[in-house]
């Protein structure tokens, strides 16, 4: 057996290794997560609508089948991700009223997450109309002559962008 004196640190308790960190928050973009993690994160925000919509009164705005519509679905994911920014974030100075801000989204929202063909029942969104299949030589012909995309560049307030640049560089 060795001698404390020899290995003094056999003395000291051990330190549980520390936990390993959770990696940085992705963003949430639907298309690009595997699906465990889609099925998961889709979960997680199932039990915020539900909460939302309860505690918002917005049962009559926000159809029970908001999950089958990617817009509705989409306007929900950013609502979710401002909301926990606003009241589990950081408190950012000059964010005083953030939590009346994010209300505002949520009102600015509130219209456009009505879903009228599913007021008595879900229904299926339109299928998208199939593709041209000129669409891209017309795409191209577009971007190679239009005077959208040709035109010579040009400020609409070029003698004010010349004098605030003059006056930010003067002359030595």
């Amino acid at each position: 057996m060795a001698d404390f004196l020899d290995d003094p640190a056999s003395l000291w308790p051990t330190v549980p290794p520390a936990p390993a960190e959770e990696p940085p928050p992705r963003r949430w973009v639907w298309s690009a997560m595997p699906p465990p993690e889609r099925q998961d994160r889709l979960r997680e925000l199932r039990i915020w609508v539900q909460w939302l919509r309860h505690t918002a009164e917005l049962h009559n705005d926000i159809p029970p089948c908001w999950y089958r519509h990617r817009w509705a679905r989409e306007m929900l994911t950013a609502l979710y991700l401002g909301w926990l920014r606003t009241y589990e974030g950081d408190k950012t100075p000059g964010r005083e009223l953030a939590e009346a801000d994010w209300i505002n989204t949520l009102l600015a929202f509130k219209p456009h997450m009505k879903l009228p063909a599913c007021v008595g029942g879900h229904q299926e969104p339109p299928l998208p109309s199939p593709p041209d299949p000129g669409a891209d030589e017309e795409w191209e012909l577009y971007l190679a002559t239009s005077a959208d995309t040709t035109a010579t560049a040009t400020h609409p307030a070029e003698r004010e962008l010349r004098r605030m640049t003059a006056e930010l560089d003067p002359p030595l």
